[in-house]
């Protein structure tokens, strides 16, 4: 006989959760004729992104915390829902900042990284007992200004820039030779330098290092953090205590975008670090992690309409309503940044069709603004949906307001066999806010000077 369990229906993976989605979103209305372009966010594939990320790096003895890099998606509810999974903040700048904590996010999980800090955001976050990593010499010269005859809950760490090289992408490699990050540890005289302004700071209790994102390859990564761990272990020597108790190893682990494939994964990641830096496990060492991407892309779908179908030189072209003022690495750098483009029917169904090749075209007006470029789909037609998938990070959260286009509606979904629920997570942008924001109060302004 049948147990409850085994009569349960499988909870839908995150694939049919999406083409739920996809068809509830035009059903519901939240996506129509005064809405042609909506972002949609799976908030359980979010949380097991978030769950899988803790058990990859859960160790007994050893103390590991995780921040959710704010720039991946800088959107309260999204904040909310990680720091309910146990995923605190990296934050660089102050309105990130604030970001985290009006999405209740304690000070003492969220960590501070900016390369240009000014001397009021490290004022402020050492009042709050924001974590800090500070960035060059002229950073640890206002700390120590600010923290004279002064106490702080904030652990204070310093960034340091392995200059191990970079991945396929110049601009996401952040361990180069010239990078503006942190302090080059292969310059003459910067480790000498390093160890002896650690040895001499007692507060400087962590060492960060990131390597880079998206194009760098996982070994490439974990270099990074054996290069960090070592010179952790030589100011630890060299001070006769233990200084540097927490290594900051940054995120980076890249997305695949040409499939619903989650690779890598954190656990592949935890395991080669084990392998390469098994000091960093032994209980000696927290571990702060600052993953970003790679807890977003795969939870996120930009669903637009298509406006208009037109052909030119022969070559078919699809009009939506998603291009560079949501998509901008991929418009401007379609190489490095790829993405999948799914063609769907006005009811969000699967298009159906020979596949034949043609371009899928975004609202902003310039030439280059193209999506996807000879893509083999089903013939797209006006009134047709385009799905852009694996876009749950940045491109929610980096808009180019190009021909003051407005920012879409996010929303997020989740799913209950077949029936979709949304919430929304940010609310459209209206044209009176378009109007606010450009100056629409001042319009006098400029012809008053004369």
């Amino acid at each position: 006989m049948a147990t409850a369990d085994q009569n349960a229906a499988t909870p839908p993976d995150p694939a049919t959760r999406r083409a739920h989605a996809l068809r509830a979103a035009v059903e519901q209305g939240v996506l129509g004729a005064d809405l042609p372009v909506v972002g949609l966010l799976d908030a359980e594939g979010i949380r097991e992104s978030a769950r899988e990320l803790r058990a990859a790096f859960a160790t007994p003895g050893v103390t590991v915390s995780h921040a959710f890099a704010v720039k991946a998606a800088s959107l309260v509810p999204v904040l909310r829902l990680l720091y309910a999974e146990g995923v605190g903040c990296e934050v660089a700048s102050p309105g990130e900042l604030a970001l985290a904590r009006a999405a209740g996010v304690p000070a003492h999980h969220i960590v501070l990284d900016s390369p240009a800090k000014t001397a009021a955001e490290l004022r402020e976050a050492l009042a709050l007992g924001v974590a800090v990593n500070a960035d060059n010499p002229q950073e640890l010269d206002r700390l120590d200004a600010l923290l004279a005859g002064s106490e702080t809950a904030s652990p204070i760490g310093l960034r340091v820039n392995p200059q191990i090289g970079g991945g396929r992408i110049a601009a996401t490699s952040t361990a180069t030779d010239r990078s503006k990050f942190g302090l080059p540890l292969r310059d003459p005289g910067v480790m000498e330098w390093l160890v002896d302004t650690c040895v001499r700071r007692p507060w400087l209790t962590r060492l960060h290092a990131h390597t880079g994102s998206q194009g760098c390859p996982l070994e490439l990564m974990a270099e990074g953090v054996r290069v960090t761990y070592e010179l952790a272990e030589r100011i630890n020597t060299t001070a006769g205590r233990r200084q540097i108790d927490t290594l900051d190893i940054g995120g980076g682990l890249p997305v695949n975008f040409a499939s619903d494939a989650t690779r890598p994964t954190h656990h592949e990641y935890a395991r080669l670090l084990r392998a390469t830096v098994p000091g960093l496990f032994d209980g000696r060492y927290g571990i702060v992690t600052e993953f970003g991407r790679s807890l977003l892309a795969k939870h996120g779908t930009i669903l637009a309409r298509v406006e208009y179908a037109k052909t030119a030189g022969g070559r078919r072209i699809a009009v939506t309503h998603a291009g560079a003022q949501l998509a901008t690495r991929t418009v401007y750098a379609p190489g490095a940044w790829p993405i999948r483009v799914t063609a769907l029917d006005a009811k969000g169904r699967p298009k159906e069709g020979a596949p034949v090749s043609q371009d899928v075209a975004g609202p902003c007006c310039f030439a280059g603004d193209i999506v996807a470029e000879a893509r083999e789909l089903p013939p797209l037609e006006e009134g047709d949906l385009v799905a852009l998938l694996d876009t749950g990070a940045y491109y929610f959260s980096t808009h180019y307001q190009y021909n003051s286009l407005p920012r879409p509606g996010i929303y997020g979904y989740a799913c209950d066999g077949d029936a979709v629920r949304f919430a929304t997570v940010r609310a459209p942008q209206t044209l009176d806010e378009i109007v606010a924001e450009s100056g629409g109060a001042q319009p006098e302004a400029l012809s008053a000077l004369g």
